[in-house]
C-alpha cells in the first residue's frame, strides 16, 4: 500500500460517517480512526493513524501531522478578526479551487456581493470537484485561503460582512 492509497482512506475516513477503518495484509497493518471532536477555537475533526505497522519507516504520520498544521493557526486569525464578520468554513476535506479552470476568472473576489446559492470556489475530494455555494447574503471581505491549496474539514475559507 503506498502513500496515496493511505492518505485517499484517511480523506475518505474524515468526509464519510465512518469512524474506523482497519486494513491488514501480509506484513502490513493499517488502523485509522476518526476521535471525537476537541473543542479548541473552533469544533474539528480529524482522521488520526492511532496504529500503522510496516517494515519500513512510517510514512503515514509524517504525512498526516502536516495536513492538520495550517488549520490551526487560522482559527486564531479569525476570531481576531471583526466579530459582526460571517466565516464561511470548508464542509471537507479537499483542496481549495477559485475558480473551475485555471484560465477562468474567480467565482469571487474581495469586494463582491455574494447571496444565498452564488458558487463561491470549489473543493476537490478523491477527484470530485464540490461546488460551495453561498448560504448567507453579504459582501466578501477576505478570502483566507490561497488557490490550489489543501483545506481541512471546517476550516475557515471567506469572512463576509453581511
Amino acid at each position: 500500500m503506498d502513500l496515496k492509497e493511505i492518505q485517499t482512506l484517511i480523506k475518505f475516513v474524515a468526509t464519510q460517517s465512518v469512524d474506523e477503518v482497519e486494513i491488514e495484509k501480509k506484513d502490513f497493518k493499517l488502523l485509522i480512526k476518526k476521535n471525537a471532536p476537541q473543542v479548541l477555537s473552533a469544533a474539528t475533526v480529524q482522521p488520526q493513524i492511532v496504529q500503522a505497522s510496516i517494515p519500513a519507516p512510517q510514512i503515514a504520520q509524517p504525512a498526516a501531522i502536516p495536513a492538520q498544521t495550517p488549520s490551526a493557526p487560522a482559527a486564531p486569525a479569525k476570531e481576531q478578526a471583526a466579530s459582526n464578520l460571517i466565516t464561511i468554513k470548508s464542509p471537507m476535506i479537499g483542496t481549495f479551487y477559485r475558480s473551475s479552470k485555471p484560465e477562468n476568472p474567480p467565482f469571487v473576489n474581495v469586494g463582491d456581493e455574494i447571496k444565498p446559492g452564488k458558487v463561491l470556489c470549489i473543493i476537490e475530494a478523491m477527484k470530485l470537484f464540490n461546488e460551495i455555494e453561498s448560504e448567507v447574503s453579504g459582501k466578501i471581505v477576505k478570502i483566507l485561503v490561497e488557490n490550489n491549496t489543501p483545506v481541512e474539514y471546517d476550516q475557515p475559507l471567506f469572512l463576509v460582512e453581511p
